[in-house]
Order: C-alpha cells, then sequence, then structure tokens
C-alpha cells in the first residue's frame, strides 16, 4: 500500500509551478514590479544557461557519437519527426485549438530531449544508460543552437517569431552557455560538488519566467479568451503527439538490441521544460509567452507519468523469466 502511494505521489516541482500560476492569477506583476520581475528574469536566465555550459561535458557529447546511428535515431526523432507533427497540428481550425496553442505545440515539437528524466527512465527500464547520457547531453548540446533557428523557421510565417529575438537568444542563452563552457574547467568540479545545491537557481529560474509570463498574460487578458474545451482538446493532442511518438521511436528501431530501442524512446520521445521555459521567456513577446507554454508545461506532466508507466512495465518484463507473462 505504501509502495502505491509513493508511486502516486505528485512531483513537487510539478505542485510548485501550479502554485505559481495561482499566485500569478491572484496577484499579478504589474507596472515597476513587473519591470523589475522582468529584469530579474533576464539575469536569471542567464545564470541557468551559464550553468548549463558549466555542467555539460562537450567532450562526452561527442566522444558518445561512436553509437552514431543510435544518436541519429534520436536527434532524428527530436528535430524532424517531432516538428513535422507540430506543424501537423497547425492544421486544426483555430475554432478547435486557439492559434497561440497550435504555436505553443510546434514551439515544444523544436525543444531538446530531457536529461535527468530521459536518462532515469531509460535506467528503470534496464536500457543503454551511457548512450542515454550522451544522446540527452548531444540533444541540448546542439538545441542550444538549433532550437531557437528551427522554431524561427516554423514560426515565423505564423508571427511567432522575430529575426530580432534570434539575436536575443545569441546574447541571453547561447553567450552565457558558451562562457559556462570556457569556465568548465575550472568551476566544474565545484558544479558538480553543489549540484543539488544549485538545483534551487534552476527551478527558481523556471518557476520566476512562469510567474513572469503568466503575469503578462493576466495583465493583457489573455485567459479570458481560452475555454475548458480548448484545454480539454490541447490536452488530447498532447496525448496523441506523445502516443505517436513514443510508437514511432520503439517500433520503428527493431533492429536495434533492446537496451538501445529503449534509450531511443525515451530520449527520443522527451521535451524539455527546464530549456523551453528559458527559451520562450526570450524568444516570444510577453503578451505571448502565457498561451505559448502553456502546451509545453502540459505536454511536460503527461511525458512523466506516461514513461514512468512504460519504465515501469518494461522493467517488469526485462525481470521476467523466459516465456514468463508480465501483467501490464
Amino acid at each position: 500500500m505504501l509502495d502505491r502511494l509513493r508511486r502516486i505521489r505528485p512531483d513537487l516541482f510539478i505542485v510548485a509551478l501550479l502554485v505559481v500560476i495561482g499566485i500569478a492569477a491572484l496577484l499579478p506583476a504589474r507596472g515597476v514590479v513587473a519591470t523589475g520581475f522582468g529584469h530579474a528574469t533576464t539575469v536569471a536566465i542567464g545564470l541557468l544557461f551559464f550553468l548549463y555550459g558549466a555542467r555539460l561535458s562537450t567532450r562526452e557529447a561527442i566522444d558518445g557519437l561512436r553509437h552514431w546511428r543510435l544518436h541519429g535515431t534520436v536527434l532524428a526523432a527530436t528535430y524532424v519527426l517531432f516538428p513535422l507533427l507540430g506543424l501537423a497540428v497547425t492544421l486544426l481550425p483555430t475554432s478547435v485549438l486557439p492559434r497561440d496553442l497550435a504555436l505553443g505545440v510546434v514551439f515544444l515539437c523544436c525543444l531538446p530531449s530531457t536529461v535527468q528524466s530521459s536518462i532515469a527512465f531509460t535506467s528503470l527500464a534496464r536500457g543503454n544508460v551511457p548512450a542515454a547520457i550522451c544522446a540527452a547531453s548531444l540533444s541540448n548540446l546542439l538545441g542550444i543552437v538549433v532550437t531557437p533557428l528551427l522554431a524561427a523557421l516554423l514560426l515565423s510565417s505564423h508571427g511567432g517569431i522575430t529575426g530580432g529575438a534570434v539575436l536575443d537568444v545569441a546574447l541571453q542563452l547561447l553567450a552565457p552557455f558558451v562562457a559556462g563552457q570556457l569556465a568548465r574547467r575550472w568551476i566544474g568540479g565545484w558544479v558538480a560538488r553543489h549540484k543539488k545545491r544549485l538545483v534551487v537557481v534552476d527551478r527558481g529560474s523556471i518557476l520566476l519566467v512562469v510567474y513572469v509570463a503568466f503575469s503578462e498574460g493576466m495583465a493583457e487578458g489573455i485567459w479570458g479568451r481560452l475555454s475548458a474545451g480548448s484545454l480539454l482538446i490541447l490536452a488530447g493532442v498532447c496525448v496523441v503527439l506523445l502516443a505517436a511518438v513514443l510508437a514511432i521511436t520503439w517500433f520503428v528501431p527493431r533492429r536495434f538490441p533492446w537496451a538501445d530501442r529503449v534509450t531511443i524512446m525515451f530520449c527520443g520521445s522527451k521535451k524539455s521544460l527546464a530549456t523551453g521555459l528559458p527559451m520562450a521567456g526570450v524568444l516570444f513577446a510577453g503578451d505571448q509567452v502565457g498561451l505559448l507554454v502553456l502546451p509545453l508545461m502540459l505536454f511536460h506532466m503527461i511525458q512523466l507519468m506516461a514513461c514512468a508507466a512504460i519504465a515501469a512495465r518494461l522493467s517488469r518484463r526485462a525481470e521476467a523469466p523466459s516465456g514468463v507473462a508480465v501483467p501490464a
């Protein structure tokens, strides 16, 4: 009974996100306070990507390219399959899914894979963990450049991203990331030793971005344009999107060994909330951000719940003796 309760315990970070959204709805930042929070967000995002650069081992990611077929498959799922499916969502009429929500789905489809959850689920499902570490790291390393360019390409025709926004990414995201990479030789050990403490910076930055985005949404009155039906349809779109990618990344690479298939599925089907929210804060205008990141937040919650169940199922299957049926 206790084990079951632990499994259904909500993710505390997701709870924190929901609390921050509630605070933004009741006490949105306005005027001078909103300006101050905006400047604080810019600094926090720069620090966040500086730490990303200091943590990420470029050498490990490059060394992992030796397993090029696996990594190529993961990158194809992340930066080709997902965006194509995202573009298909934009074909839905605006009466079914509002334009900003559809663009938000396209944006989430341009993001890199997660790192921690991809590795954790791969490990639980008895997959190739070293390959998962390399694949997730490589996805995020490339995502610093590929995601803004891909999002600009796919969303510029819809008025979602301007050329100046890509320059902002170079200044606010790429420059701190490169600085972190350059400083890694001196501070990499310190960052690794204080990894748990620095989680406060990671999550605090994301929560700040969410508060500012949703506060601006309240100030602009955009939430009054959303209906319960639109949210339900968005949830359905996220479920179908995740299910499609999970199925394709599992059944298409059948010639790969079992452990590699597990790695491809979990690394190729994730989208990073930690990277996406700060990027959205830089790429999009303030009054757009709230609605555009809503699909990402919803997709993130769905992917965690679905992949946790799948990883547990695959783990039981891997542990079961040959010929013994494993209950679902």
